[in-house]
Parts: C-alpha cells; structure tokens; sequence
C-alpha cells in the first residue's frame, strides 16, 4: 500500500503464465495489434501510435526524450517533485537545453505560469509529470497543448503513476506523447510501459529515421534529421517494429506483452470512469482516515492524486520503526519519501487491484496500531468509520 509497485491483478499474472510465442507469428502480431487499440481509451486518444515500450516506465520516458529532442534544442520542464529532476536528468544527458517552470513539492504550477515560461524559452519540448508520486500532486493538464501550439512546441508526459487510476485525456490536452507503467493504477507488474504518439510527434521522430544496417529494407528511406542516439529507444524503429512492416528491432518481451494486454482488458471491462470513481473514493477514504486519527496530510489538497496520499510522520515516532512493524506484523508496506520529505511524510498508495476498501481499512487499522504501540495519543477506533463514510460519499455520491 506504498505509491507503486502494488500487488498485481490475479488474471494479469494468470495471463503472463502462457507459453512464449514467436515476436512474427500471426497470433502474437495479433495481440500487438490487440494492445495497441486496448490503450488507446486508457490514454484518452484515437492516436494511431499507441503501443508498448519494452522496458519499465523509465524505458517509455527516456524512449520519449531521446526520440522527440535533439542536442542542443531546449525544453521546458514543469517541476513539481522528484520526476521533473528526472526529466532535467534526462535531457542533460541528451545534451539538450533546458529551463524549468517550478512549484514547491506539496504544490502544482500554474497553467499561465506555464504558458508565461514558454513564452519566454520559445522551446521545442514541454515536458511534464500527470502525477508525482513523490509529492502525492497531479498537474492539471488542460490547455497545456493550447499553449505549445502557441509557441510551436509539442507535448511530452510522464503519467506512470496515473495512468489506468486517473482520466488521462491524451486529445482533449494535446499532449503529443504520454507514457505510462503498468506496476501501479493499472495493476500489473513493472516492466512494459505503455505509450502514445500524436501524429505531429511521429511526423518528427520519423524525421530522425534512420534504420540499423542489419535489418534496413532495401528501398529504407531515411530521415533528413540527425539519427536519433539510442539503438534501444529509437522510437521511429520501434514503431515500424508495431506496424505493418515488422521491423525486426528487438525480440518483443512476450510475457509483459500478455500482462499488458490483460492489464487494458482489466481495466476497460470495469469501465473506465468506474475505475476512476473507485481510485478517487479509496483516496478519500485514505485522507479521511488519517485525518480521523489526527495526522496531518502533506500538500495541496485541492491537487491531491487519488491513488498516493501523503501523512507527516508524528513528532518523537520513528517513521522507519513504524513501517517496519506494518511489515512484519500486518504485512503491509507503506511508502518513505525522496529528497526534502525524507523522514518527514510517509505516502500511502491505493491504487490498481489494491484500491479497495478492505484494503484502505486493513491499512488504516494497522497503521493506528502500530502508532499507539510508539505511545502516540489518539483517537482509537475513529479511523475506519470516517473512512468508510468517505468510501461511500464518493462511491453513492
């Protein structure tokens, strides 16, 4: 019950037990194909360009910067929390410029703030995190795309922890990439991120083509741009590799593939706003809990993620000795914190197959005993009905 990974869904790892298929048999081109319109709801898009990254969620984000911006070009990078350092490290080592639009952890930038910046830098790329799990914020996205068409940018996002949990709206933002994981809203296990690409965004990466030796067809035609400097994350490659011409880039990672699959399937036969609506209540039955108990929540409540609620750690506790005794008497795993909050809040996740009440409840229960074994003074018994009034309020509300 931390900010990711989560326990998987039981039919996700029922579907990765299947036997390997080869990556150009008929049936696993199938179920790429399969993938591909899967996702696109999930990212709230008709991109044509939806498919699979093979690798963890960093994999989707590095495939995206690399692929979208060259050396020496300049993004502007919405920075809110530990993710939008990544970003910044990202792009350093691309060797591409970079200037920042920034909030303190526990708050979001504004969108003028935003459109101010870009305004200013005139970037190529704006680059932006949907939810930070180090500060438990979500950026609200809207007009986003407004504003790099404004300026004759595109639009990458980072929405690992939102994605399957939180309305992602790939069109109504024109946001040009979005990449996501499956370990945590989407209830699979890390190790394939899911991403999609505007045709603008593909337009430009396919600018960049240009095939390995090895595998290149005899009339390839390559990209008048510089070839982009990953073999690996080489997105114009990847993505003749999910369409028709099956380029042979790399040997698809089948098993993640079948999780991936079942993950969408998952998901789309709850229903997408279903879903959302039981992330959203298992954050307020979360927050509410822990406000019963008399802890403090950490940021802005007005910009809260559902799926990571993050609580100070009481004066005097040791926040360590607590979430080690959730472990070994409730096995139950809460989250620390990066940066400027280590030993300062712990994060709370419930999200994917473990946003359920039961589980908000367990937790919370655990957590109150766990805290009045270290002698703190509380309410005892008050967490869980407040909790359970949250829970439903959303969920009949």
């Amino acid at each position: 019950m931390g900010p990711g990974p989560v326990n998987a869904h039981p039919r996700v790892l029922r579907a990765m037990s299947a036997d390997l298929l080869g990556q150009f048999d008929p049936e696993m081109t199938g179920y790429m194909n399969q993938v591909m319109a899967l996702y696109r709801p999930i990212f709230g898009t008709r991109n044509h360009w939806t498919m699979l990254i093979d690798g963890t969620a960093r994999a989707g984000i590095e495939a995206s910067l690399v692929s979208l911006i060259q050396p020496g070009e300049t993004a502007l990078v919405v920075n809110f929390g530990r993710f939008g350092l990544l970003l910044q490290e990202i792009l350093t080592r691309i060797g591409a410029k970079f200037e920042t639009v920034d909030a303190p952890w526990g708050e979001v930038v504004p969108m003028e703030a935003i459109r101010e910046a870009a305004l200013r830098v005139q970037p190529r790329l704006i680059c932006t995190v949907h939810g930070d799990t180090s500060t438990t914020m979500a950026q609200p996205l809207d007009g986003i795309g407004a504003v790099a068409r404004e300026v004759g940018a595109l639009v990458y996002v980072d929405a690992t922890a939102t994605l399957g949990g939180m309305d992602i709206a790939a069109d109504r933002w024109g946001a040009d990439v979005i990449t996501g994981g499956l370990q945590k809203c989407l209830g699979g296990p890390s190790g394939s991120a899911p991403i999609t690409i505007s045709d603008a965004a593909a337009e430009a990466i396919f600018a960049r083509r240009h095939d390995e030796k090895g595998i290149r067809a005899a009339d390839a035609v390559d990209g008048t741009g510089p070839r982009i400097p990953s073999n690996y994350f080489d997105l114009a490659m990847i993505m003749d590799y999910w369409s028709e011409k099956r380029l042979n880039h790399h040997t698809e990672a089948t098993t993640m593939l079948y999780g991936a699959r079942e993950c969408a399937r998952v998901a789309l036969g709850e229903g997408l706003d279903a879903r959302y609506r039981r992330h959203k209540a298992a954050g307020a039955a979360m927050s509410a809990g822990l406000r019963a108990m008399g802890l403090t929540l950490f940021g802005d409540d007005a910009h809260r993620m559902t799926n990571v609620t993050g609580v100070y750690i009481p004066k005097g506790v040791d926040g360590e000795a607590v979430r080690r005794a959730m472990r070994e008497h409730f096995e139950i795993e809460i989250g620390t914190a990066f940066g400027p909050l280590i030993g300062k809040i712990w994060r709370l996740g419930a999200m994917g197959y473990n946003a359920m009440k039961h589980k908000v409840l367990l937790t919370l229960g655990a957590l109150e005993a766990c805290l009045a074994a270290q002698g703190v003074a509380l309410p005892l018994g008050a967490a869980v009905p407040a909790a359970l009034a949250a829970w439903d309020a959303e969920i009949m509300g």
